[in-house]
């Protein structure tokens, strides 16, 4: 999709809507923001930051999922646990399972409250929440979008249930697709993807944005882990899930190792336990446990702190519909190893700011040496991916395109 102006939305007028000069309201429904989800939930903070900043009056509504909504001010009724987030206002619902994380307190507010919005948002699909809102919206005349999260590619649809994704793609999730006023996908990969499944959408492609990178000094994470002191730092910064392939990173580390032995791997996620577990135990099989620090979940200073430490940041996931952490990690200057299936490895392969790799151990190995290996390198490649950031990946940009989308799809046509 292309921008209609070059319009700083944070100090844009108030955005207005058809209906006696009130702000736009805009409401975007998700599964979950529980800190666990990674970029889906990064992202709709930033989308309820910049939209609020434009003058759109934003709600989100989304479970308790991860307790959500539970350690903050606000009522528990009928319109869930209200909290205030990002300049938007938020509506937790308590989940009455967790597998499709359904909610049926939710689907009856938004019976209630979707007919009172000009545009309704949705996050994912094969979930309770988003296709409960846009069954809601389209019966009330309220035009929708819907963001697939990826899962419409070829990864996402032969992987977990397959064959009830392909049946609930035919009965639930297509004429939903089809009758959406926008589908939003964040990367033209993505798009190409979903658009190879065979039926028409009314495809948007709006990559999301990220803030300017904190200034920040590796010395609060080597405090955190003096173990990393004295070495060169690999960074991974993502969910821990199959589909990131962090076995292919920890099988390349045993091959790097045997050349550098001062290589060292931070993980910085979290995920299931189990498949953790079965991580160090391949760790420890590689005979690189030593050089692996497990740090869990990190946020705020200590993030920051970890991207100024890295070397290179490395993430060779058989697929990802954008990639949050990598252009977060360009934005604060650390160059990327990525596979090929991360959406934005190409773009930061030709920004120069990167290598894009087959997800397999051998030329992730190769990446990673390549790039240690020449410091000249790093150094172009750290220029190149701030200034990709700016120009390709900002917030400002984003809210542009937002504003634009909801306002291309509620003029007359009402086609993005």
């Amino acid at each position: 999709m292309q921008e209609s102006r070059a319009v700083n939305p944070m100090a844009s007028p108030r955005v207005r809507s058809n209906h006696g000069g009130r702000p736009l309201r805009v409401l975007h429904v998700i599964p979950s923001v529980a800190a666990g989800s990674g970029g889906p939930s990064r992202a709709i903070a930033q989308i309820e930051r910049v939209l609020s900043g434009s003058g759109v009056e934003v709600v989100t509504a989304t479970t308790d999922d991860g307790g959500e909504g539970h350690d903050r001010d606000g009522s528990i009724g009928d319109e869930g646990a209200v909290t205030r987030c990002n300049g938007a206002i938020r509506h937790h619902f308590p989940l009455q399972t967790r597998a499709y994380k359904t909610s049926l307190p939710l689907l009856r507010w938004l019976r209630r409250a979707v007919p009172g919005f000009d545009v309704v948002h949705v996050h994912a699909v094969f979930s309770f929440a988003p296709v409960a809102a846009a069954r809601v919206a389209r019966s009330a005349r309220v035009p929708y979008v819907i963001r697939p999260l990826g899962v419409l590619n070829r990864y996402g649809m032969t992987q977990r249930r397959a064959g009830l994704k392909s049946l609930s793609l035919r009965i639930v999730e297509r004429p939903l697709l089809q009758d959406a006023a926008a589908v939003h996908f964040t990367s033209e990969q993505e798009r190409e993807e979903a658009e190879s499944l065979g039926f028409p959408m009314r495809s948007a492609v709006l990559p999301l944005g990220i803030d300017a990178a904190v200034a920040a000094t590796p010395e609060l994470l080597l405090q955190s882990f003096p173990q990393l002191r004295g070495r060169r730092r690999l960074l991974y910064l993502s969910r821990i899930d199959p589909k990131k392939n962090v076995e292919a990173l920890l099988l390349a580390l045993a091959r790097v190792r045997a050349t550098s032995p001062d290589v060292s791997l931070l993980v910085c996620g979290t995920g299931d336990a189990s498949y953790l577990q079965r991580l160090r135990a391949l760790a420890e099989q590689l005979g690189v446990a030593d050089r692996v620090v497990w740090a869990g979940h990190v946020d705020g200073e200590l993030k920051a702190s970890a991207f100024a430490a890295a070397d290179l940041f490395v993430l060779p996931s058989f697929s990802e519909n954008f990639g949050i952490a990598p252009v977060e990690a360009v934005a604060a200057g650390v160059p990327c190893v990525l596979g090929e299936g991360v959406a934005v490895a190409s773009r930061i392969d030709q920004a120069g700011a990167g290598i894009a790799v087959a997800p397999d151990a051998e030329a992730v190995a190769a990446a990673i040496t390549r790039g240690l290996g020449d410091a000249e390198w790093r150094q172009r490649a750290s220029a190149n991916g701030r200034a990709l950031a700016a120009s390709d990946y900002s917030v400002e940009a984003m809210g542009r395109g937002l504003l634009d989308l909801y306002a291309r799809i509620r003029s007359p046509g009402g086609r993005p």
